[in-house]
């Protein structure tokens, strides 16, 4: 029947998608920037939405000229963006709604970012209810977004098969991971825009989004 398959598990990237946390990345390695007396700009900061953190450190490593090494400047920048998500979690338009829908129809769930294991726990333990089954962090795997190990892991992890779940992601670079996986990957653009490719799937916005339009996508 139409629309009637449910998704075994909903895919969830957190900075920009899940949570407007981007603005908090912009403003610490701005913040990281000006220590180093290098100019850091708001396009520096989109050129690295969707990256793993260590590849974006790398960049901002040559960029800025620090002698910090990678591994420091990534722990950096996430006690940075973690000290802001303490004082507030600001989720996107309809996120909480649709992953409260979820849990009560008992869909399965992933967090998959490509920030810190460490910090996704910090958002999801500030969650007032049991959001997430699975959290997958760039730390978590050897090959960050676009690669679809992330997502692959997710679905590994939840006892379901890639095609079987939709992805949400707000980056070019999220969308290809979560596409190279085989889910029904959804860009819903934020601070950067995702170009649109045939049989790409965008969606302007998750408000109002409910688990019937997810299962449309398996019809």
């Amino acid at each position: 029947m139409f629309g009637k398959k449910l998704p075994a598990a909903v895919l969830w990237d957190m900075d920009g998608t899940l949570v407007d946390s981007e603005h908090y990345w912009l403003a610490s390695e701005k913040s990281l920037a000006e220590q180093h007396d290098a100019t850091w700009t708001e396009q520096d900061g989109h050129e690295l939405i969707g990256n793993s953190l260590y590849e974006s450190s790398r960049i901002i490593k040559a960029k800025i000229g620090s002698s910090m090494d990678t591994e420091a400047i990534v722990q950096h920048l996430t006690d940075s963006v973690v000290a802001k998500l303490v004082v507030e979690i600001p989720w996107r338009p309809g996120a909480q709604e649709l992953l409260r829908e979820l849990k009560r129809k008992k869909i399965k769930t992933a967090l998959v970012t490509m920030s810190m294991h460490r910090m996704a726990l910090e958002v999801v333990n500030r969650i007032p209810f049991q959001a997430f089954d699975v959290i997958i962090g760039g730390d978590d795997v050897s090959r960050g977004k676009p690669f679809p190990d992330p997502y692959l892991k997710a679905a590994e992890m939840l006892g379901v098969r890639p095609q079987d779940c939709v992805a949400f992601e707000d980056s070019n670079t999220g969308l290809r991971s979560a596409e190279a996986a085989g889910t029904k990957a959804v860009g819903i653009p934020n601070f950067i825009e995702i170009p649109m490719i045939p049989g790409r799937i965008l969606w302007p916005t998750l408000d109002g989004v409910r688990v019937k339009d997810l299962q449309k996508l398996f019809s």
